[in-house]
C-alpha cells in the first residue's frame, strides 16, 4: 500500500492532436459603390466604348481643330472650287462658295459643343437649385418653385430661344445663345432633382445629420444633394445632345450666331440652294451633327443603366 511519501503512479492517456478546419469567410477584395459598379457594368458593353471614342474625338476636335485640318475654314474659299468634289488635301470636297467642307465641319464642332456645354451648365445649375430647394424644404416654397417650373416647362425652349435671339439680334454671341437655350430648358431637370431629393431626404443619414445639430441648408448641401446627383448626370448628358440640336436648329432658321460663324446648322442651311447639284455639302455636316448627338444620347442611356441596380439585374 503506497504511503504518503511514495504516491501511486498516475497514467495519462496519449493525446492525439487533431487539426480542426474552420470554414473561412471570404470578404470581397474589390471595393464597391455606385460609381464603381456602374463602371464595371459599362466597360463590358461595346456601345460604351464606341460612344466614348466618338465623344472624345468631338471634344478634341472642338478644342484643337488644327490637329485635324490645316485649311482655314473661311479664308481659303475660291469660287473656282464651287461645289467641287474631293481633291488632295480636301477629302470631302467644297461648298457652293468654294470652302473646304471638312475644315468647316471640324471648326463647326467648336461652336456646337461650346453652346451645348454652356446651355447644359446653365440649365443644370438652375434646375438643381430649384429642384433641391423645392424637394427638401417642401411647403409653400415647394408650391411656388414647382409652379414656376411648370410655367417654364410649358414654354417650348426652341420657340423662346428664337424670340430671345430675335430681340438680341445685334448681340448674338455664344453666351447669349447659351442663355437663350439653357434659361428655358431647366424645368425638366428641376422635376427630376425634386423627385430624387424627396427620396433621399427620408434616408437615415439625413436624420442623423439633423440630430447632430447641422443646419438644414448644410445638410442639404453636404448630404442630400451629393446623393441625388447620379440622375442629374444622366439628364445633363442627354440635355447636352438636345442643346447641340437646338443650336443647329436656330442656325438653320437664321436666328443663330450669324451666317459668318462656323456652325453645322449654318452649313446645312447654306447647302440647301445647291442640294440637287451638290447634295454632299448638306449631307456631310448633317452626318456630323447626327453622329455627335447620337453619341451623347447613347452615352447618357448607358450611364443611366449603369447606375440603376435594377437595370443591371435585368441583364
Amino acid at each position: 500500500m503506497p504511503s504518503d511519501l511514495n504516491p501511486a503512479p498516475h497514467f495519462v492517456a496519449p493525446v492525439r492532436e487533431t487539426e480542426i478546419k474552420v470554414d473561412e469567410v471570404r470578404v470581397a477584395a474589390k471595393r464597391s459603390n455606385l460609381w464603381l459598379d456602374a463602371w464595371r457594368d459599362m466597360r463590358r458593353r461595346p456601345t460604351f466604348w464606341v460612344s466614348s471614342v466618338v465623344v472624345l474625338v468631338i471634344v478634341v476636335m472642338a478644342f484643337a481643330p488644327t490637329l485635324f485640318t490645316q485649311v482655314p475654314p473661311a479664308n481659303d474659299c475660291f469660287l473656282e472650287n464651287s461645289n467641287g468634289g474631293p481633291a488632295p488635301g480636301h477629302p470631302l470636297g467644297f461648298t457652293f462658295l468654294g470652302c473646304d467642307i471638312w475644315s468647316r465641319i471640324v471648326w463647326g464642332a467648336r461652336t456646337s459643343l461650346s453652346v451645348g456645354l454652356l446651355a447644359t451648365l446653365i440649365g443644370t445649375v438652375v434646375g438643381l437649385v430649384f429642384g433641391a430647394l423645392a424637394g427638401f424644404y417642401g411647403g409653400w416654397l415647394d408650391s411656388v418653385l414647382s409652379r414656376i417650373g411648370d410655367i417654364f416647362f410649358a414654354i417650348p425652349y426652341i420657340l423662346a430661344a428664337i424670340v430671345v435671339m430675335s430681340v438680341f439680334s445685334q448681340n448674338r454671341t455664344v453666351f447669349t445663345l447659351a442663355f437663350a437655350i439653357g434659361g428655358f430648358a431647366w424645368a425638366a431637370t428641376a422635376r427630376i432633382v425634386r423627385a430624387e431629393i424627396l427620396r433621399v431626404r427620408q434616408a437615415d443619414f439625413v436624420m442623423a445629420s439633423r440630430a447632430l445639430g447641422q443646419s438644414r441648408i448644410k445638410t442639404l448641401i453636404s448630404h442630400v444633394v451629393p446623393n441625388a446627383l447620379p440622375p442629374v448626370l444622366v439628364v445633363a448628358t442627354i440635355s447636352l445632345a438636345a442643346a447641340i440640336v437646338a443650336e443647329a436648329t436656330l442656325a438653320f432658321l437664321g436666328v443663330g450666331l450669324g451666317s459668318t460663324t462656323m456652325s453645322w446648322g449654318n452649313d446645312i442651311s447654306q447647302a440647301q440652294q445647291s442640294l440637287r447639284v451638290a447634295p454632299m455639302a448638306l449631307i456631310y455636316p448633317s452626318i456630323a451633327l447626327t453622329v455627335t448627338v447620337l453619341a451623347f444620347i447613347v452615352l447618357g442611356e448607358l450611364i443611366r443603366d449603369g447606375i440603376d441596380p435594377k437595370a443591371r439585374a435585368r441583364r
